[in-house]
């Protein structure tokens, strides 16, 4: 946020801020907020770190699309005889004389 420097009690009626009273460092620095008027503040983006979100390869719509297909294949695919049934028996197809 915005910071204000405050008088020292030595230098209250002169309106200095006196170096030599003050301490080093970030303890130097008095934060004032004003009673009237507006108040702005300054923030500076930074990244946040947060869990990785897993996304599926593939959508949960194309999974059932495609075992709709796989159903519908497998269905008009032939299937082979079974054991001990019968195979059905041609019938001889006449041929086209030339």
């Amino acid at each position: 946020g915005l910071r204000a420097f405050t008088a020292s009690p030595q230098a209250k009626g002169t309106g200095q801020v006196t170096g030599a009273a003050m301490p080093e460092g970030k303890a130097a620095f008095q934060e004032v907020l004003p009673k009237q008027g507006q108040l702005s503040v300054e923030d500076t983006a930074s990244l946040v770190l947060c869990k990785p979100k897993v996304l599926p390869l593939k959508s949960v719509s194309l999974e059932k699309l495609e075992a709709l297909q796989r159903a519908a294949l497998a269905a008009a695919a032939p299937r082979p005889p079974e054991e001990g049934a019968q195979p059905p028996e041609e019938t001889p197809q006449p041929q086209p004389q030339a």
